[in-house]
């Protein structure tokens, strides 16, 4: 048993034992002021009938009928005290009784159990009915005696029901106490062994049966662990794939520098090998950077207001003088006048990545078609890149917006790093966008680009065309 489970189990038990005590206290209270109480009058409901038909008795048929009545009585013995304290059948009374009695007579309104009746012999009488545990007493205490005055009720404790529940309290805190540290103690160790690297550890099959907060947080602990092992799992994929990636040019470096070593008169050649590897290195660290600096959320401030219709405009004019050289299209049908806030330069960069991947993958004489569409009810718009290569595997759909992967159909015919695409999802990521790509039918690939939109410009759109997506 861990600490946590005795601290469960003594404050539990605590609660438990003072509100235990605290009851049994309250009834002994109770049961003393009840045996007090049974020492004085009868204030039931049929004392009160007996003592009504007493006073009728005495007030219509005097004081022997009202003593034959009490003669005859079996069970509520009526006392009758007059002015002078002599009962009616000469009996011994407590002036206790008749003096609550009188206090009673004086203050109760709704329920009469002590009468004062005026008989035809002159007299007053009180009439009033003691306890029946009084009347049960023998003998009865007498005023020149007080040896004869009854002793005050015991203090009455209820150790039985007490022991009981005690009992009781201590079982079921335990068991309240181990319900709730077992689990604690299971992400305990589950803590333990994924700090030391171990995250294999499964906490909802443990706590299958459970439907509370602990078995939350352990689904919450096997969601966590399972991030953490596919991001350790990327960061050593990125490294491999990294140490590939420049592998390859400092191995062309170091061969030209050992050719220029060798064959001096190649020096030029030579030189600007080593400027074009060089090129390509800074390439891919600049790459890289971006993309750790997006994963780590810097992006930036992102409060610029970004036309849709300038923003694209610009791409398609970029991206039309590059494909023409290498015998390919770009056409831009563009009717969307969505103010996105956001980055621009990070917004500018992220659809240029997908238009040249478009225009790198399209065939020749064929045409990267970009199409935009207005969602006004969800407050999107929707930028759609569309080309006519030959497509991707259905099964590498979203593989190919992870670092350095290339589709098995196009990684002999791009010269990239594969980064392109993954800097485009985590750019319009951060501007709470989505991207996914869909092979088209008749062959060739649509990216899709969905971006929120701050407001819609009131100025409208000055290109032309159809809005439907290719």
């Amino acid at each position: 048993m861990g600490r946590l489970f005795w601290k469960f189990f003594f404050f539990i038990m605590v609660a438990q034992l003072t509100a235990i005590i605290g009851v049994g206290i309250m009834f002994s209270f109770e049961n003393r002021e009840r045996n007090q109480r049974t020492t004085d009058l009868d204030l039931s409901p049929p004392a009160v009938f007996t003592i009504r038909s007493a006073a009728a008795t005495l007030q219509y048929g005097g004081t022997e009928a009202l003593r034959k009545l009490i003669l005859n009585a079996e069970r509520h013995q009526v006392y009758a005290v007059d002015e002078n304290q002599k009962e009616l059948l000469g009996r011994a009374v407590n002036p206790k009784l008749v003096e609550e009695a009188r206090v009673l007579l004086s203050t109760e309104v709704r329920r009469r159990v002590v009468e004062e009746v005026k008989a035809a012999d002159g007299h007053t009488y009180l009439l009033f009915l003691p306890s029946p545990l009084r009347m049960s007493n023998s003998p009865e205490p007498r005023r020149d005696n007080p040896q004869m005055q009854p002793p005050p009720p015991p203090f009455f404790f209820p150790m039985m029901p007490m022991l009981v529940s005690t009992v009781a309290s201590l079982f079921f805190a335990m068991l309240l106490a181990w319900y709730f540290s077992q689990p604690i103690r299971q992400l305990k160790s589950a803590f333990a062994n994924a700090a030391s690297g171990n995250l294999n550890d499964r906490l909802a099959p443990l706590m299958s049966k459970r439907s509370d907060e602990l078995a939350d947080l352990g689904r919450d602990f096997d969601s966590m662990t399972d991030k953490l092992r596919a991001l350790m799992e990327s960061q050593r994929r990125l490294l491999h794939d990294v140490s590939h990636e420049l592998r390859s040019p400092i191995a062309r470096l170091q061969a030209s520098i050992g050719l220029a070593r060798l064959q001096p008169e190649k020096t030029a050649a030579t030189l600007e090998r080593i400027e074009r590897e060089g090129v390509r290195m800074d390439k891919l660290v600049g790459e890289l950077l971006t993309l750790s600096r997006l994963e780590a959320g810097v992006t930036g401030a992102m409060e610029d207001h970004i036309r849709i219709e300038d923003l694209l405009g610009e791409i398609i004019d970029d991206a039309r003088f590059e494909a023409e050289s290498i015998d390919r299209h770009v056409e831009g049908q563009i009717r969307s006048n969505a103010v996105i806030k956001g980055g621009a330069e990070l917004l500018y960069r992220a659809i240029e990545n997908v238009v040249r991947n478009a225009v790198k993958q399209t065939a020749v004489d064929t045409v990267v078609a970009i199409n935009t569409r207005v969602n006004k009810d969800k407050q999107q718009v929707l930028i759609s890149v569309v080309d006519r290569g030959p497509g991707v595997p259905e099964d590498e759909l979203q593989l190919i917006f992870e670092p350095f992967f290339r589709s098995t159909r196009t990684q002999k015919n791009t010269h990239g790093y594969g980064l392109g695409l993954t800097i485009a999802r985590r750019i319009i990521e951060a501007h709470g966008g989505t991207i996914r790509a869909l092979n088209r039918i008749d062959g060739g690939l649509s990216v899709n680009i969905m971006l929120p939109y701050d407001s819609i410009d009131s100025v409208a759109p000055t290109a032309c065309g159809d809005d439907r997506i290719a």
